[in-house]
């Protein structure tokens, strides 16, 4: 049985580093490693929209050497009801991977039960993984390395009940960050995640904390992050999220409280003058397009290195 991906914590530290750097390689030699050459494919479904993620799996399956066989769910028989575990028996039988952007969490968990090749959380509503790959590789490529990572301090303000804030939990726990998740009270992160990424850092050297105040959580932090504040599938609570989630803004004073040269994330699409003001995200300080460009690099890195297992 071959290795998912399917949370952050699926990958343990040392793990974690291994596709680090070579996502950071890759960025320098794009067709470094071509484990899909023949070519083999890669099946790449989506039950929700996409842009980044679309574009960045699809070339990046090709970099591999391999062809990327995107899937809408709603033109496929997913979207009439076929279990997901008879999905994976056909797949698993025809492909050399399966990369999904699902909703429940329960949903891919169910697909790597049923499946022998590497599954891959490309997003649910619970967690990003991937994108906290690329946003750990885009801090530590800027930073002067994948050992840079132990120790910074990352905050991230809004919605801290969402998969952005569970998987910066995750992932930057695991690699060794000092994570600060700033949210109302109202949008608290998963308590099991928070007690699960507390778990990683006590063995990692990082630390976790959950706040409701903005300004404590960003005052000194090397990374600020942010994300939408209306996710897919939250658009009916448009109006609570905008007046819950204001003083959370990602904004100039926000970095006059971080630390001198502090870095700015957002997984994107980004709405300015909401979560994020246009002056911080085409500012100086913004690493997103670096973050962006690294969901090719990152993702190329991770199945490299799962069908290697």
């Amino acid at each position: 049985m071959g290795r998912h991906f399917l949370r952050d914590d699926d990958l343990t530290p040392s793990e974690q580093r291994e596709v680090l750097e070579l996502a950071l390689e890759l960025r320098r030699d794009r067709y470094k490693v071509q484990p899909f050459v023949g070519p083999k494919a890669v099946a790449i479904l989506f039950d929700k929209h996409s842009t980044r993620t679309r574009v960045s799996f699809s070339t990046g399956v090709a970099e591999l050497g391999g062809y990327p066989l995107v899937i809408d769910a709603q033109n496929s028989h997913m979207g009439r009801g076929e279990s997901v575990a008879d999905t994976a028996r056909v797949l698993e039988r025809q492909v050399s991977a399966i990369v999904w952007r699902t909703y429940g969490q329960d949903r891919i968990d169910e697909m790597a039960a049923h499946s022998s090749v590497p599954v891959v959380n490309a997003l649910t509503d619970q967690f990003h993984p991937c994108q906290i790959l690329a946003d750990l590789a885009a801090i530590a490529d800027e930073r002067g390395g994948v050992g840079a990572l132990a120790g910074l301090d990352l905050a991230y303000v809004g919605d801290g009940a969402n998969n952005m804030a569970h998987s910066y939990l995750l992932g930057g726990a695991t690699a060794g960050m000092h994570v600060r998740i700033g949210t109302p009270d109202s949008y608290l992160p998963d308590p099991a995640v928070v007690a699960r990424a507390e778990e990683i850092a006590e063995s990692t050297g990082g630390s976790v904390t959950v706040t409701s105040d903005c300004d404590a959580a960003v005052t000194g932090a090397d990374i600020v992050a942010t994300d939408t504040w209306v996710s897919m599938g939250d658009e009916a609570q448009k109006a609570e999220r905008m007046e819950v989630f204001l003083p959370y803004q990602v904004n100039d004073r926000t970095l006059e409280l971080a630390a001198p040269g502090a870095h700015v994330l957002h997984c994107l699409p980004a709405y300015r003058g909401h979560e994020i003001t246009a002056s911080v995200i085409d500012g100086d300080q913004s690493l997103v397009w670096l973050e962006a460009e690294y969901r090719l690099h990152a993702q190329k890195a991770l199945l490299s290195w799962l069908v290697d297992r």
